[in-house]
C-alpha cells in the first residue's frame, strides 16, 4: 500500500480527517485539486461542539487566535440599512461574554467550548499547516481525483499530479471529502435526494476597512455579525472574521448588480473592492449510502444544508471524528466486523437529522421575509405597520436559524450497533439543549472541584472507563474485556460528587469519540456483552 488511508479534498472535513487518522499513528494522504487553500467565503462560524473537537485535537487556542476577537459581539440584526435604527436586534455573547457564562455554570447544561467565528479561508490554511506537521500525513496540492477501482484488500485510485502525469494509488481505504459535487460519491454511484435548488443567490465577497470602525452609523445597528436587509431580494450581509471582509448574498442577476446591493446596504458611501461573486443555489440534500465497500464519503460530499443554522461544517466535522477511530482500530486490528458499517449508521441519521434542523431555520427564515412588503421604507403609518409586523414575526422566526444548541450538543446514536441501546431517550430536540448520558449522547461538560473539566481529564486515545463518587464497584473485568482484543482502555476515577449528580450514575463507559457505550450503577451484568458491542465485536 503506497498509504493507509487516501482522503480526496483538503477543505476542513478532510484535513481533520487527516489530522485525527496521523495523531492516531495512521498514514494518510490527503490530495486536493486546488494549489492552495482558496480565499472565499464559505462557512465562517464553528459551533460549540466542533471546538470542543478542536480542543481534543489541540487546536481550539490557536482557532480562537486566528478568528474573530473574542470581545466582539456576536448580535444579529434585521435592518433597513446600516445607518437607520435596526428593526430588530436579537443579541449574543462574544466570545468572552460566552466563556464567562461557561465558567460560571455548573449544572452540565453548557459546552465546555463557546463558538468561534471564523472565515473557511481562515481555517483551512491553520488545518492545513498542522496537517503538514505531521510526519504520518501528505498533503498532495494540484493533484485531482480520476477514478478509483476496489478490490477485496484495497482501493487503486488514478490521480493526475501537479506536473500533468497520472499515477495510481493503493490505498487500504479512500475517503470522499470532495464537496458537493463529489467525483468520488459519483465514482462508487451513490445519489444524493431531498429538495435541490430551493433557491438561487449571488454571494459576494467584499474588501472594507471602513466599515467596522464606522459602526454604528448615525442611528444605525451597533457591532453584530449578521446584517438581514428586509427587502425582496434575501439581502444578507455577513461580516467576517478579520472585519475587514464582508460578504453579501442577494438574489440579483449580475455582478454590477451585487456592487450596488453592497452600497445600498451599506447606506453610506464607503470605500471598497469587489474581491470575488459567485452564483450559488440553496439545497437541502443527503446521501443514500455514506460507503461503498471500502470507500467512504464525508462533509458535504453526503449532506448539503442552507447555511441557516450553521450546520454544514460542523456536521462534516463530527462525521469526520465519528471515522477516524474506527478506520484506526480496524487497521490497528483491534475493530470489529460491525465497527466500519457504523459510520454510516451513525452519521447518516445525523445528517438527516440536521437537513431537518436546516429547513426547520430555514422555513423561519422565510415566513418572516413573506411579511415584506413594498411599502416597507415609506416614513407613513402603513409603512411602518409592515417594519413593525415584519420585525415581530422574525423576533420569533429569526431566532431558529442562531440558535441550535440542541442540534450542536445534543445529538445521539439510535440504536446503534457500537452502543448498549436503551429504547426510548430524549427527545431530539433543535434549539435547546438537556445534558444526558443517555447510550449514544455526547458526554456533557462538567467542572470539577479543582476547576478542571471531566472532557480535559480523559485520555487523548482510546475507551474510558469514569467512576463517580467514590463508587466501589469493580470495573476491571469490563476493562480486561475491552483490552482482549488490543483495545487502549483506561479507568478514571472522579470522586467529585458533582459530577456524579449531573451524570446520575456510577460508572460511564466512553467511546474515544466521547460517546456514551454503556452506564450503570453496577458493574455489567455481561462485560463481554458490553466489551464486544463497544469494540464492533
Amino acid at each position: 500500500m503506497d498509504t493507509q488511508v487516501l482522503i480526496v479534498g483538503a477543505g476542513p472535513a478532510g484535513l481533520t480527517l487527516g489530522i485525527d487518522l496521523g495523531r492516531r499513528g495512521i498514514r494518510c494522504m490527503i490530495i486536493e485539486q486546488k494549489d492552495k487553500p482558496a480565499f472565499l467565503p464559505k462557512m465562517e462560524r464553528i459551533n460549540a461542539r466542533t471546538m470542543e473537537i478542536y480542543r481534543r485535537l489541540g487546536l481550539a487556542k490557536k482557532v480562537r487566535d486566528a478568528g474573530l476577537d473574542r470581545n466582539w459581539p456576536m448580535d444579529v440584526f434585521v435592518v433597513e440599512d446600516l445607518t437607520k435604527p435596526p428593526l430588530l436586534r436579537l443579541p449574543y455573547p462574544s466570545v468572552a461574554e460566552a466563556e464567562a457564562d461557561i465558567r460560571a455554570t455548573t449544572d452540565g447544561s453548557v459546552p465546555l467550548e463557546p463558538y468561534q467565528l471564523i472565515s473557511q479561508y481562515t481555517l483551512e490554511p491553520l488545518l492545513k499547516d498542522e496537517a503538514e506537521k505531521l510526519p504520518t500525513v501528505d498533503v498532495r496540492w494540484s493533484t485531482t481525483f480520476l477514478s478509483l477501482e476496489q478490490d477485496a484488500e484495497g482501493v487503486s485510485t488514478r490521480i493526475r499530479n501537479k506536473d500533468g502525469s497520472e499515477t495510481t494509488i493503493r490505498s487500504t481505504y479512500m475517503v470522499g471529502c470532495d464537496g458537493g459535487a463529489s467525483p468520488v460519491r459519483h465514482a462508487i454511484g451513490i445519489r444524493l435526494h431531498g429538495e435541490p435548488n430551493s433557491l438561487g443567490l449571488r454571494q459576494a465577497l467584499y474588501y472594507c476597512d471602513e466599515l467596522a470602525p464606522k459602526l454604528p452609523m448615525g442611528n444605525g445597528p451597533g457591532r453584530g455579525r449578521h446584517y438581514h436587509v428586509a427587502d425582496d431580494k434575501s439581502t444578507f450581509l455577513i461580516m467576517q472574521d478579520s472585519t475587514r471582509h464582508w460578504t453579501l448574498h442577494s438574489v440579483v442577476d449580475t455582478d454590477d448588480d451585487m456592487k450596488r446591493q453592497f452600497e445600498k446596504t451599506v447606506g453610506v458611501p464607503v470605500k471598497y473592492e469587489m474581491l470575488s461573486c459567485n452564483p450559488w443555489r440553496q439545497n437541502l440534500l443527503v446521501a443514500e449510502k455514506y460507503q461503498k465497500d471500502r470507500v467512504f464519503l464525508v462533509g458535504d460530499a453526503v449532506h448539503l444544508v442552507i447555511p441557516t443554522g450553521g450546520l454544514g461544517m460542523n456536521s462534516g466535522a463530527g462525521d469526520a471524528i465519528d471515522l477516524a477511530w474506527k478506520l484506526e482500530a480496524v487497521l490497528k486490528g483491534w475493530g470489529g466486523p460491525n465497527l466500519l458499517p457504523s459510520y454510516e449508521f451513525e452519521r447518516r441519521q445525523i445528517g438527516d437529522r440536521n437537513v431537518g434542523a436546516s429547513r426547520y431555520a430555514t422555513l423561519g427564515r422565510r415566513k418572516w421575509r413573506s411579511m415584506w412588503r413594498p411599502n416597507i421604507n415609506d416614513r407613513t403609518p402603513e409603512g411602518k405597520q409592515t417594519r413593525d409586523l415584519l420585525a415581530a414575526v422574525a423576533d420569533v422566526e429569526q431566532r431558529k436559524t442562531n440558535e441550535m444548541i440542541g442540534a450542536e450538543l445534543g445529538y445521539r446514536y439510535v440504536a446503534s450497533p457500537l452502543i448498549c441501546d436503551i429504547p426510548g431517550g430524549p427527545e431530539h430536540l433543535f434549539r435547546t439543549y438537556e445534558p444526558s448520558t443517555w447510550p449514544g449522547a455526547r458526554l456533557p461538560h462538567v467542572w470539577l472541584n479543582d476547576g478542571s473539566a471531566v472532557q480535559d481529564r480523559l485520555p487523548d486515545f482510546g475507551y474510558t472507563i469514569l467512576r463517580f463518587g467514590n463508587t466501589s464497584i469493580d470495573t476491571a473485568p469490563l476493562a480486561k474485556a475491552i483490552s482482549s482484543y488490543g483495545a487502549q482502555v483506561t479507568t478514571l476515577d472522579i470522586p467529585d460528587e458533582i459530577a456524579r449528580d449531573i451524570y446520575g450514575h456510577d460508572v460511564i463507559l466512553l467511546r474515544p469519540d466521547m460517546h456514551i457505550v454503556w452506564r450503570g450503577n453496577a458493574a455489567p451484568e455481561n462485560v463481554a456483552e458490553v466489551a464486544a458491542i463497544a469494540t464492533g465485536h
